[in-house]
């Protein structure tokens, strides 16, 4: 299903700013999430020049480039190289913007591209003129111009990250009522990546849904997790299986790498790397700090890739002789754990706390009186009253016996339900 443009309106305020300010804007963001189809309509809306990279040779990709921007260039002149190309566009004698989408496939094809961007930034590029280099790869995004020692580092006029949108533009996009559980669900399955929304047809239930993204013959979701760490420069059985281990209940270092059968200190780097890739998050206990707590737990950032070494991936064999129950189910406990992350994205600064013997699904500065806490239960289901002061009570008592009660005597308690999406 073809949807309208929806959202986005902080990042069209950011591009609008940036073309008023001119030279280097960066833009980045993992596949799918909409990053090309906003900078496309921005571009169109001011006559922008426009260019998505190929995955060739250095020869091939300049050629592409002049071939999609040559209408709207003053010559006709072919560029032999990235010199000849950027004297080009220095000497257009109106202002201009141009945007050179999947920039990364750019760089790693000619490794002196981001010195010679740098050179003309700082020498060559006229006045009041914006070039966007945007891509998908976080990784490789974060190297180019977020490291110390790269030539392109410190000279963007500003770097805008494009995320998963949220919960209620999945529902504005698909024509959703935000109140309906039924539409949570299937945002749980499909999370804010724009694309998968096209799977959303509406009168079908979310059981239809997840099988036509993830179950059906040759599925497009299938491939999905190697397309994206191929992206980001992962692929390979390792970074795979560190994800089958951590949507299969794996949260701890120690026992991903119980799992896998090999030492924890061999995860170390693969793990930030995929942290960095915005495929795995890291989680601490709400209050400590990544200096000192050792408590570090490890989940699946996208609903999408959760769902599908959650409950794809253990399932997929077995699927189709499970009853319509089993399977709404199955979704159900998925969409549990996303409605978690919804109702602590609602307050900020809020997160887990957890012990050995005990969890807390939300704790957090209260909005209504910051000198106490706001603590949490997150249940995804309809409570009764008496369901609702029942488990209020099995939170009190659970922070009466946590650590952070001594240091926090001020608290209010919270239940959350499904009720809370309306």
């Amino acid at each position: 299903m073809k949807l309208e443009f929806v959202n986005r309106e902080e990042e069209l305020g950011e591009l609008d700013a940036a073309a008023r300010r001119g030279g280097l804007l960066i833009v980045f963001g993992r596949r799918r999430v909409g990053k090309t189809r906003m900078l496309r309509r921005w571009m169109d809306g001011r006559g922008g020049m426009f260019s998505q990279a190929l995955e060739g040779p250095s020869n091939m990709q300049i050629g592409q480039i002049f071939a999609d921007i040559r209408d709207q260039l003053e010559t006709k002149i072919a560029p032999g190289g990235w010199d000849d190309l950027l004297e080009i566009l220095s000497l257009q004698r109106k202002p201009w913007v141009l945007c050179l989408d999947e920039f990364p496939y750019l760089a790693s094809r000619d490794a002196s591209l981001p010195s010679r961007l740098q050179r003309w930034l700082d020498h060559g590029m006229p006045n009041g003129c914006l070039l966007v280099l945007s891509g998908s790869s976080m990784r490789m995004m974060h190297d180019l111009f977020l490291h110390r020692t790269a030539p392109l580092y410190g000279r963007a006029q500003k770097l805008l990250q494009v995320g998963p949108m949220d919960y209620q533009a999945f529902c504005h996009a698909c024509g959703l009522d935000a109140k309906a559980e039924v539409a949570f669900e299937k945002f749980a399955c499909v999370g804010g990546i724009p694309k998968y929304w096209e799977f959303v047809e509406p009168g079908k239930d979310t059981v239809d849904l997840a099988e036509s993204l993830f179950f059906d013959f040759a599925p497009y979701m299938e491939q999905e997790p190697r397309r994206i760490l191929h992206d980001e420069g992962l692929a390979g059985a390792n970074a795979l299986a560190v994800l089958e281990a951590v949507g299969r209940g794996a949260s701890r270092a120690s026992e991903i790498a119980g799992r896998l059968g090999t030492a924890q200190t061999n995860l170390s780097r693969l793990l930030q790397q995929l942290m960095d890739a915005s495929v795995l998050s890291r989680e601490l206990p709400f209050g400590e700090s990544t200096r000192t707590s050792k408590r570090t737990l490890y989940r699946i950032q996208d609903p999408a890739l959760r769902f599908w070494f959650g409950v794809y991936s253990p399932h997929r064999s077995l699927w189709r002789t499970y009853s319509v129950g089993k399977k709404r189910l199955l979704i159900h406990c998925h969409a549990a754990s996303v409605f978690e992350d919804w109702c602590r994205s609602l307050y900020p600064g809020s997160g887990r706390y957890w012990e050995k013997s005990l969890e807390i699904d939300l704790v957090c500065p209260d909005p209504e009186a910051p000198d106490r806490l706001l603590v949490g239960e997150v249940k995804w289901k309809r409570l009764a009253k008496r369901e609702r002061e029942n488990f209020r009570r099995g939170l009190m008592d659970k922070w009466s016996r946590c650590a952070l009660a001594s240091r926090h005597p001020h608290v209010r308690f919270e239940v959350f339900d499904a009720g809370k999406i309306r």
